[in-house]
C-alpha cells in the first residue's frame, strides 16, 4: 500500500534513474499509533539520504514498486508485505 502524504512538484521518479530519499523503517503493528511499531531503522538518524537506482533490483521490491511515480519534493507512506520486503528469512532482527 502505497500513500503520498505530501505530493511533490518536481519531476517523476521512473525506472532506470539515481533517485535519493529520507526514510524511516517502522515494524508495522496494528495496534500500535499510526500502526508504526518498532523503528528499525532511519536515514534521518544518520542524516544522511540513501541513493539507488530505481526498478533494478538494488533494493527490496516494495522500494521499487513504492517509489515509482513519486514526485521530487513528496513524501510517501509505504506499507509493505513480507513477500516485498525480506520475506521469511529477514534482516537485521526485522
Amino acid at each position: 500500500m502505497t500513500t503520498d502524504t505530501t505530493i511533490g512538484s518536481g519531476a517523476e521518479a521512473t525506472s532506470g534513474q539515481q533517485i535519493s530519499v529520507h526514510y524511516t523503517g517502522w515494524l508495522y503493528d496494528p495496534a500500535a499509533p499510526e500502526n508504526k511499531g518498532r523503528k528499525f531503522d532511519s536515514s534521518r538518524d544518520r542524516g544522511q539520504p540513501f541513493e539507488f537506482t530505481l526498478g533494478v533490483g538494488q533494493v527490496i521490491g516494495g522500494w521499487d514498486q513504492g517509489f515509482a511515480g513519486m514526485k521530487v519534493g513528496g513524501s510517501r507512506t509505504l506499507v509493505i508485505p513480507p513477500e516485498l520486503g525480506y520475506g521469511a528469512r529477514g534482516a537485521g532482527g526485522v
